[in-house]
């Protein structure tokens, strides 16, 4: 059996479904624009310089959704995924997730995006299952801000692979062969892991790292 992993933002989409849907917050009115936005620009950056504070960034992230009623919520996702999502999905990336399908592979999507923004996302691709950063709930359900267990966040991410895979009685270095898809270098924790790392649209950082390594480099979109 072979594993494929395919992470999320910048490498199955051309897009960041965080930062984006934090954009989509501010279209709907939900937002302060330009306080909501600097916020948000200034979290992507550290998430691009590998120095994101994941458990300040969701709790910033979902503050303007989290007390909305459920049916908000649920409509808001519905008309983020038709209007911003779906758009940025390419077909070669449904090909490329389809072809693992395809071949018996066991897939899943891993990305420190958390669940509720990345849930219907991976659906679009045909992928159940769905490694995220997962949202606490208080007693009555509502998402609180918190972050629920370990969030699948540079070396958080293989700890969640590796808690998936032993619910299933499956271990990462046991499989015959194993693949990961990633543009960023705060995957070079899992990349380091599997026995073939690809780049994949991969930021200059990672694309510097994977010749060097002599890993397999992508461009899905060019």
């Amino acid at each position: 059996m072979k594993l494929a992993l395919f992470d999320l933002d910048g490498t199955l989409i051309a897009k960041d479904s965080d930062h984006a849907f934090g954009e989509f917050l501010i279209a709907l009115g939900w937002a302060d624009g330009a306080a909501f936005a600097r916020e948000n620009d200034r979290f992507y950056r550290q998430y691009q310089a590998g120095t994101l504070d994941i458990a300040a960034y969701v709790e910033f992230a979902t503050r303007p959704w989290r007390d909305r009623s459920a049916a908000e919520q649920a409509d808001a996702l519905a008309r983020f995924m038709r209007e911003v999502m779906r758009p940025a999905i390419d077909p070669r990336a449904l090909a490329l997730v389809r072809a693992h399908r395809d071949a018996g592979d066991l897939v899943a999507i891993a990305t420190s995006t958390n669940e509720f923004v990345t849930r219907p996302i991976a659906a679009a691709f045909g992928v159940q299952q769905l490694i995220a950063t997962e949202l606490e709930r208080d007693a009555a359900g509502r998402i609180d801000g918190r972050i629920r267990g370990v969030p699948a966040l540079r070396e958080g991410k293989v700890v969640r692979v590796e808690q998936w895979l032993a619910a299933l009685g499956l271990r990462l270095d046991g499989f015959d062969a194993s693949v990961f898809y990633s543009d960023s270098t705060n995957d070079l924790p899992l990349l380091e892991r599997v026995s073939e790392p690809v780049a994949t649209n991969p930021s200059p950082a990672l694309a510097a790292i994977a010749r060097e390594r002599g890993w397999r480099m992508l461009d899905l979109f060019a």
